[in-house]
């Protein structure tokens, strides 16, 4: 019912004229989904409240209430369409009254971590681009039919969520920077192992997939579901940072639908901070990311790290070594040039990583992992404070082509996680003794010793799928060129 009730919204959302691209229907989407689970979680404390012979004070005031303007009811339960705001009324009261509203949580509210923070966040970051205020009345009729009031809808909601922003990502261009395939996150959190009690952190955290991962892992390896140890979960676990606004509201909503009430995800630009000013107290002992990659990062803020170099990622990545605890653990997704770039930014960061962490594993990844990135990515996992002696490697080689139709699965990735407890060797396995490498650049390029190389030719259908793609992102560039000529 969840599934069909989505794929309707995307239905009306399509003959929208303020709704363009999958981008816009996750976003509308998520506002509206938002204020139901509001609705449904204040409904929930007051019980709780009453059982408990309390008295519940509501979050949101009466008149903006799910039950008041989005879907008022006859004694029966039906909805009241004498008094249901519809049309431009409706468009009216959601722009000029709802919005307004909810954005003044934020100045008013006791603290970023608070639910009431969140609400006004979201909702002065984003605004409501349905046009049509009937076909804004047709999805929250919808919506009224979707609850968040057991753990098994909670369940299929956020399982669906996953499938729109995975849909989003596949289409490639810019939807590919709020998306890492769930299964290399999986392989991640798992090579990674966070604990109960372990503060765990992403400061590029888009639609905060490792978050979540990192979340559905630990419940499930501590059965232990003792009231102290969710409050653990749900207050001083899991930290995020998001520059982007659209990723900020998708994240937050994803962390949301998968449990976690009021997400510690803050929307700021992670890179404005000065490293030097990390202190003890800012420090976490997990991180697991895929930071963005592009060069074009202004020198204002490359001043706030001591490797200078115009590439996002290797600004994160200085952020994440100095952000990490003494003794905890990173997963980081990186490309695969970052190993072996001779310019002097990518030789001091090598030097400064091997020197300060164990890089204890490297995989590599094949190309197509990562839909519409067009780069080959690895991961590096490594521990804060003591210097890299060893390398472990492990080459990805499968025997398929990745792409939309044949996307990276868990199963490709068991043996990984399998001889990585050891670091054993094999056919896709090796180590790298770290003082046999040239100690003037620092060269860790993956050359995999154990494997006869071969010429692997491409499908035509894949090369052909890939024109297709950079055929579509000509097309976006060329617009906004002739916009920009226009301006």
């Amino acid at each position: 019912m969840f599934e069909q009730s989505l794929k309707n919204i995307d239905d009306i959302l399509h003959q929208d004229s303020g709704c363009a691209t999958e981008l816009d229907y996750i976003e509308q989407t998520s506002w509206i989904l938002f204020l139901k689970y509001l609705d449904d979680l204040e409904k929930d404390r007051e019980t709780s409240a009453k059982l408990a012979g309390k008295k519940y004070e509501y979050i949101i005031d009466p008149q903006y209430r799910w039950e008041k303007w989005a879907m008022p009811k006859n004694k029966d339960g039906k909805i009241d369409h004498n008094t249901a705001l519809s049309g431009d009324d409706l468009k009216d009261f959601v722009n000029g009254k709802l919005f307004p509203y909810l954005k003044k949580f934020r100045a008013d509210a006791s603290s970023p971590d608070t639910i009431e923070y969140k609400i006004g966040e979201i909702f002065s970051e984003l605004k409501n681009r349905i046009e049509s205020g009937h076909r804004l009345r047709e999805i929250l009729e919808i919506v009224d039919a979707l609850h968040f009031r057991t753990d098994a809808e909670k369940h299929e909601l956020s399982h669906l969520y996953e499938s729109k922003i995975a849909k989003m990502g596949n289409a490639g261009r810019n939807g590919g920077e709020y998306y890492t395939p769930r299964p290399l996150i999986r392989t991640i959190v798992k090579i990674v192992a966070p604990k109960i009690g372990e503060k765990i952190y992403d400061g590029a955290c888009g639609s905060a997939g490792f978050l979540v991962e990192a979340f559905d892992y630990l419940k499930s390896e501590n059965k232990d579901r003792s009231t102290k140890n969710d409050e653990i979960l749900q207050k001083k676990t899991f930290y995020g940072k998001e520059i982007k606004s659209l990723a900020y509201i998708i994240g937050t909503m994803n962390m949301i639908l998968h449990g976690i009430e009021a997400p510690n995800i803050t929307h700021t630009n992670t890179l404005a901070q000065n490293i030097n000013d990390i202190q003890e107290k800012d420090r976490f002992d997990v991180i697991l990311a895929n930071p963005p990659f592009g060069a074009g990062i202004g020198r204002e803020i490359q001043q706030n790290f001591p490797i200078k170099t115009g590439e996002t990622a290797f600004l994160f990545l200085q952020h994440f070594i100095k952000i990490l605890k003494a003794g905890g653990r990173a997963g980081i997704v990186i490309k695969n040039t970052f190993l072996s770039n001779t310019d002097n930014a990518s030789v001091s960061l090598r030097k400064l990583l091997l020197e300060n962490c164990n890089l204890h594993t490297i995989l590599d990844l094949p190309g197509g992992a990562f839909q519409g990135a067009g780069v080959k990515t690895i991961v590096l996992f490594f521990e804060k404070g003591k210097p890299t002696k060893n390398v472990w490697y492990y080459q990805l080689s499968l025997d398929r082509n990745l792409g939309k139709g044949n996307p990276l699965n868990e199963n490709d990735l068991a043996e990984f996680v399998k001889l990585q407890k050891t670091k054993a060797d094999s056919e896709n396995s090796w180590s790298l003794d770290v003082s046999k490498i040239d100690q003037n650049t620092f060269d860790l390029s993956v050359k995999n010793p154990n494997k006869k190389e071969e010429n692997v030719l491409r499908e035509p259908k894949e090369i052909l799928e890939e024109m297709e793609e950079i055929d579509e992102e000509n097309k976006i560039i060329f617009k906004k060129i002739k916009n920009l000529v226009h301006d």
